[in-house]
């Protein structure tokens, strides 16, 4: 029996788990399920919240794994990857940096931390960094076939 048999397998008994948990909520109705988790029984709509994260786990995984796997038999492919990890790492940091935080109150009454802030203004930094860094690759790279006619 090959893997893409096995694949097969699994994303048929897959499918058919997540179909039988689907059939079994909507048997329910939204009303009883509504009912049951304000006592907070979420029984009826937890196996499928369940299996929808083992698929996501799994998927993770096996991506990491053959990524994993595709860069240990290249070192030049092993060499850039560890470059652009450190580039963005290094993008992080200056974004880490840059930012400041503070307690800031949400809509619902909750109060977002001072690390919590911090962290958003380093993502979207990050986000202008990476973007201005897209946006330039790109200029540089047009001027550069400009050049060479």
């Amino acid at each position: 029996m090959n893997i893409q048999t096995i694949v097969k397998i699994i994303s048929a008994v897959f499918g058919l788990l997540g179909v039988i948990f689907l059939f079994r909520i909507i048997g329910t109705g939204d009303e009883e399920i509504k009912m049951a988790a304000s006592i907070g029984d979420f029984g009826t709509v937890t196996p499928l919240v369940s299996l929808a994260i083992a698929i996501l786990l799994i998927t993770i995984i096996v991506t990491v794994l053959f990524s994993i796997l595709s860069l240990a038999s290249s070192p030049q492919k092993l060499k850039k990857s560890l470059i652009f990890i450190g580039c963005f790492l290094l993008v992080t940091g200056i974004a880490y940096a840059a930012s400041t935080g503070v307690e800031t109150p949400m809509k619902d009454g909750k109060m977002l931390s001072a690390s919590g802030s911090r962290w958003v203004e380093t993502g979207l930094r990050m986000f202008y960094i990476l973007a201005s860094l897209a946006v330039l690759s790109m200029l540089f790279s047009g001027a550069k076939k400009i050049l060479k006619r």
